[in-house]
């Protein structure tokens, strides 16, 4: 059975292609992600690898070819939390204000992703506050808000020391255990090693081999 073929995928992208003026910067990008899995997209800066989560998080418009996915959160590369809000109510927010949440529900929730991810002590610190290891886990926990069955990461490691590296891969793993898929973009060959991710390669906005 093919990759694109996959019964019960949660995302399928077929012949995936965009341009940014005569430049391609995807070529015709094929793949799919099965419930539970955790797919790493790596390549050298330029390879397509942050486009391909744009496009499925509806942040960029495709040229060509088509993109099926359910509900999906997304973790920037550098957080993007409202600095003006604290950990508890950045994660709140789109629960209160796009799935019309009640306030104490979408609290309570957010309290267990906070602990859930081992930081349920900085609910009320503001980003600035926060290290990078614990904005990144706000920042998880918000993606999270909204029980989304896919989860997209860019280049998560990015602002982590080796250690906080290794405890995010078992985060990850954690995650994908409830039939969760993630698809994460990475530079890191031992983070992504840590994670048991399927590794796909990228090269010139292609699959690579």
């Amino acid at each position: 059975m093919t990759d694109t073929a996959r019964v019960g995928a949660l995302l399928t992208i077929t012949n995936l292609q965009l341009r940014r003026g005569t430049r391609e910067i995807l070529r015709g990008v094929s793949l799919s992600v099965a419930p539970g899995e955790i797919v790493t997209l790596m390549g050298a800066s330029g390879s397509g690898k942050t486009t391909i989560l744009r496009c499925i998080a509806g942040l960029e418009q495709a040229d060509g070819g088509t993109v099926e996915a359910g509900p999906c959160g997304m973790v920037f590369q550098f957080h993007c939390l409202f600095e003006h809000l604290s950990a508890l109510d950045n994660i709140t927010l789109a629960p209160r204000h796009v799935g019309r949440r009640d306030r104490t529900t979408s609290e309570r929730r957010a309290r267990q992703l906070l602990e859930q991810l081992g930081i349920g002590h900085r609910e009320h610190a503001l980003p600035r506050e926060l290290s990078g290891g614990e904005a990144q886990r706000v920042a998880i926990a918000r993606a999270l808000a909204m029980e989304p069955p896919l989860l997209l990461m860019d280049e998560p490691t990015a602002s982590l020391d080796p250690e906080r590296r290794a405890e995010l891969a078992t985060t990850i793993r954690a995650l994908a255990t409830g039939g969760r898929a993630l698809v994460i973009t990475s530079h890191d060959e031992d983070f992504v090693e840590r994670t048991g991710a399927r590794v796909i390669r990228l090269a010139d906005g292609r699959i690579a081999g």
